[in-house]
């Protein structure tokens, strides 16, 4: 286990959506990084697109010369090669030892290690385009099957609407989103798609 130089030992953990699988939960990420020494964990819950990583930042403007910064995996803490070894090599630079269970221990600043670093690093963008590439083609299928609708699912059907429609003859707009459980602006909207 890692031992830090008489300093804190941090883990981070983060996912992209908020029920990730395959042993990226936060509760796995959490209970790995405990078992290897962790005392303090920061945890980010974002899109794999999102570049807001609050719970990261806090951290990393946080540790110093001596502390251990564990992660379970490198594609925890950065999305690209060059993302990655910047932050690393800062945290290097500053004294941190960076731990990563994936890669089997801390980090060293020789060929060897700078080779394996960019290597799992390779591997983590390789695999994150490949998720791109499966969804896209997955939409893409989708969109030759006939009723394809491009975003999200309509909320309510055509035929709650064209009730809610002729509701509307007899009633206010307030009263028929109370009956109906149908936002007035939702009752606005469809009443003047319809009325073009």
């Amino acid at each position: 286990m890692p031992k830090g130089v008489g300093k804190m030992i941090y883990g981070y953990a983060r996912v992209s959506t908020k029920k990730q699988i395959d042993g990226n939960s936060l509760e796995s990420q959490r209970n790995l990084l405990k078992s290897f020494g962790a005392e303090k964990i920061f945890e980010d819950t974002f899109t794999g697109f999102s570049k807001n990583r609050p719970q990261l930042d806090e951290l990393l403007s946080i540790l110093q010369n001596g502390d251990t910064l564990i992660i379970t995996k490198l594609d925890r803490i950065a999305r690209s090669i060059l993302h990655g070894k910047q932050i690393i090599q800062e945290l290097k630079e500053r004294g941190v030892q960076v731990h990563i269970i994936e890669f089997g221990g801390v980090l060293d600043d020789t060929p060897t290690g700078r080779l394996m670093l960019n290597m799992f690093f390779s591997i983590a963008e390789f695999e994150r385009d490949l998720i791109i590439e499966r969804t896209q083609i997955g939409k893409e299928i989708a969109r030759t099957k006939n009723g394809y609708r491009e975003g999200r699912p309509p909320k309510f059907t055509k035929t709650q609407l064209d009730y809610a429609m002729q509701l509307l003859d007899n009633h206010t707009y307030k009263e028929v989103a109370k009956m109906m459980r149908i936002s007035e602006r939702t009752l606005y909207r469809e009443k003047a798609k319809r009325k073009l």
